[in-house]
């Protein structure tokens, strides 16, 4: 705290009492001859004052008028250095096409349309930007900083459930103030936020703040490092009347504000809605200047109390109107060593530009959009003329009205010598719309167009059937200025979530429980410490809905190629995700813990791609030689995905049947192998046991190898009785073959009797019909014969 007597006159500091609303400790009301009364401090008294209070109650007016001219004239001289940007911004805003222009030239009624491509590109990016930054849920995530733990996770789900909460619910204005600043940066380049507790709404608050409303110095490169920052508020006067009675503001003669100047842009934009101020519309302009100032009294000082002559942060705020100083605030941590300041703002920038504040499409594509719009009016104006067409008839020699302008479909008169009605009209040399101009209109639009990512660049075109990461590569290229704004717009998002983290930190109470909806929470102020970092639910690298789909497909795809190495469940769940469907767990089967299953089921399961699993407790022997069997099957050959998930499987049987052989020859020692925990994570054991175990199992294995080779070395000894009965079964083999042999000639014995029978039969079948067509044939002569002598004898009877 200051001492107020390094400042004061050697025997009192007279402030005037009109208009300080309250008697701090220390001061007494003194009275001159003439009976006026005024404030001071007793020099004899040690006197400190709050330091959240307002300084300017404590600071003479002589001290007050030259701080507030030093600011308000360093306001205006960062005005000036800003105006070509300024200019430009303006100029831009009517390509917008809001508003078209009544033309009069080249003749009354030519067209005033602007070319939609940059209210194309504004549109199109604040659509993009506002769904991938604002989701649903809520735009605040967090992550645990350090080692992780469960307090620690449990801390990081508290902080996001209540920010989430208080930014979906509570901070009304949070929503569609994002929306606008969506929608304002494009054109601008720069667009500003404002976290801070407001005390008249008893709550944390996040505003809006267009680039004209906030100033910085010509020199400035970031919010951080600028020595001065003016914020520019418009108030009422009644509210401004309301924070003065409240002792926020010094209780100044307030005067009634003139008539609202507003800014060329804000002009530019009023014109644009068709709207203008009104003679009602009376407000003050308040100049909130966030500046580092050595102010005497309160001066920053060493060890020993001396003034070190070093600036430190400061809040004054100017009616500009007045040019009163309404008030003087502290801007650092009262426990805070090094006086740092308070960071309120944030700077979310379209493109860096060349200084503090960024480029918007009105900067970069203004030019293309300007002459887009000047030969799509050009190609209009051509048409018309062609559709309407004007000339001159024949009326004499004199042509009247001669300085007009020939209007489209309008024949003026021309006074000529009589002739033909041919001969009396003729038209103006109109001609039809280049296509010189329409091909160069494309070329401008496709050029705009390709700089501000309005199009998806092979995105809809892509070949499905090519890989993936040549589809996401294209996707990329074709939206690379897209990829680097969203970045700087999840940079900035993080700054201000940080913000609002540490304001919440000091206006919460220790414990603060509220109500959702189904349930009641409770946050703790201790919970928003360094612990916990909050960034935005958006991804940096991830800018769109199309590519968050394509990556989501992408690993369905590689999950359901090899699914023994993945989470089939978990790639799904990210793809319905990256589709926003809602209620998954309705959709997907729940988790089940997997058990034992014989190995008849294994193998079933092998062929329906379901996820193998071994346990400890089973026959591992028997488990290995059913699943060689089996894949050793034709049919099992023939399916890969299946004989590769039953060597999988064997090899899991194998580890386990190593590690129960191992145990057994180590529990023979003394030794105990550690046991994994029920998440299946091996603990940690101390290196002089781990050593131990090694050189235990060292000799266990070697025990093992030796066994199994023994096993396999007497599996290879020849062996009488298998010799002979190996000889038995040959013999009975044989014996088989040549029974099933006899049994096939005996067969194929009955099948030449059977066709040696059906061949006689068809020649006996041949044979009888031969001899009846011989019969029918010597009845036939017989007939013919009778009848050639009943002809005969009839012939000669006559």
């Amino acid at each position: 705290m200051a001492d107020m007597q390094d400042y004061l006159d050697d025997s009192f500091a007279e402030i005037e009492i009109e208009g300080v609303p309250n008697l701090e400790d220390g001061v007494e009301i003194f009275f001159n001859e003439e009976g006026e009364g005024t404030l001071g401090f007793d020099p004899d008294e040690e006197f400190e004052v709050a330091f959240d209070s307002n300084l300017a109650e404590y600071l003479d007016s002589g001290e007050l008028g030259k701080i507030g001219s030093k600011l308000i004239s360093a306001y205006e001289d960062d005005l000036h250095s800003r105006q070509d940007w300024y200019e430009t911004f303006k100029d831009g805003l009517e390509l917008l096409g809001i508003k078209s222009d009544p033309r009069s030239e080249p003749f009354q009624g030519s067209s005033g349309v602007y070319h939609p491509l940059l209210a194309e590109a504004v549109t199109q990016f604040q659509a993009q930007a506002y769904k991938e930054l604002l989701p649903s849920g809520g735009p605040v995530d967090t992550q645990v900083m350090g080692k992780v733990t469960d307090p620690k996770l449990l801390q990081a789900n508290r902080v996001k459930n209540f920010m989430n909460y208080q930014i979906t619910y509570k901070m009304e204005e949070f929503d569609p103030e994002m929306d606008q600043l969506l929608f304002y940066l494009p054109l601008s380049g720069s667009a500003f936020k404002k976290s801070c507790y407001d005390p008249t709404m008893g709550r944390a608050v996040s505003r809006f703040i267009k680039s004209e409303d906030l100033v910085v110095p010509y020199y400035t490169t970031d919010l951080v490092s600028t020595p001065r920052i003016t914020h520019v508020l418009h108030m009422t006067e009644n509210d401004l009347l309301k924070l003065k009675r409240s002792g926020f503001y010094r209780d100044t003669p307030t005067m009634s504000p003139g008539l609202t100047q507003e800014s060329v842009v804000q002009e530019k934009i009023d014109e644009l809605d068709g709207l203008s101020p009104s003679n009602s519309d009376r407000e003050f302009t308040l100049l909130e200047v966030h500046v580092e100032l050595d102010i005497a009294g309160f001066e920053d000082t060493d060890n020993i109390g001396e003034p070190t002559g070093i600036a430190l942060p400061y809040i004054v705020t100017i009616c500009r109107d007045t040019r009163e100083v309404l008030s003087i605030r502290r801007n650092y941590a009262e426990q805070d060593p090094l006086r740092k300041k308070i960071e309120y703002f944030t700077h979310f920038k379209f493109l860096p530009g060349l200084g503090f504040y960024g480029f918007g499409l009105i900067h970069m594509i203004g030019g293309v959009t300007k002459s887009a719009t000047s030969i799509l009016r050009q190609l209009i104006d051509a048409g018309t003329l062609a559709n309407l067409p004007a000339g001159f008839k024949s009326r004499g020699l004199n042509i009247q009205r001669a300085d007009d302008p020939i209007q489209p479909g309008e024949w003026r008169d021309v006074d000529t010598p009589g002739g033909t009605i041919r001969e009396s009209f003729m038209p103006l040399p109109y001609k039809e719309p280049s296509g010189t101009l329409a091909n160069l209109l494309g070329v401008l639009v496709d050029s705009g167009k390709r700089f501000a990512s309005v199009i998806d660049q092979g995105g809809a075109e892509s070949n499905p059937n090519a890989p993936v990461g040549s589809t996401i590569a294209t996707l990329e290229r074709g939206q690379r200025v897209i990829s680097a704004i969203h970045k700087r717009l999840h940079y900035a998002q993080r700054t201000e979530f940080k913000i609002l983290k540490r304001i919440f930190g000091e206006v919460l109470p220790p414990e603060y429980p509220y109500q959702v909806q189904g349930a009641q929470q409770t946050v703790f102020r201790e919970d928003f410490g360094n612990q916990v970092d909050v960034i935005p639910v958006s991804d940096p690298n991830i800018f769109s809905t199309t590519q968050r789909i394509i990556l989501a497909q992408t690993q369905l795809q590689m999950a359901q190629s090899a699914p023994q190495v993945h989470n089939l469940k978990a790639a799904f769940r990210k793809m319905y995700l990256a589709l926003n469907i809602k209620d998954i767990d309705d959709i997907l089967l729940p988790d089940v813990s997997p058990t034992p299953k014989d190995p008849i089921q294994e193998n079933q399961d092998s062929l329906t791609n379901v996820p193998l699993q071994a346990f400890i407790q089973q026959n591992h022997d028997a488990h290995i030689q059913t699943h060689i069997s089996f894949s050793q099957n034709p049919a099992t050959a023939q399916n890969p995905a299946a004989v590769q998930a039953l060597n999988a499987h064997i090899q899991q049987h194998q580890a386990l049947k190593y590690r129960i052989q191992v145990e057994q020859l180590l529990a023979q020692q003394g030794v105990q192998l550690p046991q994994p925990g029920p998440d299946g994570q091996m603990p940690q054991i101390p290196p002089e046991y781990e050593n131990q175990i090694a050189i235990a199992a060292a000799q266990a294995t070697q025990q093992i190898t030796g066994q199994e080779q023994a096993l396999q070395q007497a599996m290879e000894v020849p062996d009488p009785q298998r010799e002979m009965y190996e000889q038995q079964m040959a013999l009975e083999s044989e014996k088989l073959r040549l029974r099933e042999k006899e049994v096939d000639q005996k067969g194929q014995l009955e099948l030449e009797k059977i066709d040696s029978q059906e061949r006689q039969t068809d020649v006996k079948i041949a044979a009888d019909l031969r001899e009846v067509e011989l019969r029918d044939e010597r009845s036939a002569d017989t007939n013919l014969t009778n009848l050639a002598r009943i002809v005969k004898e009839s012939r000669e009877q006559q």
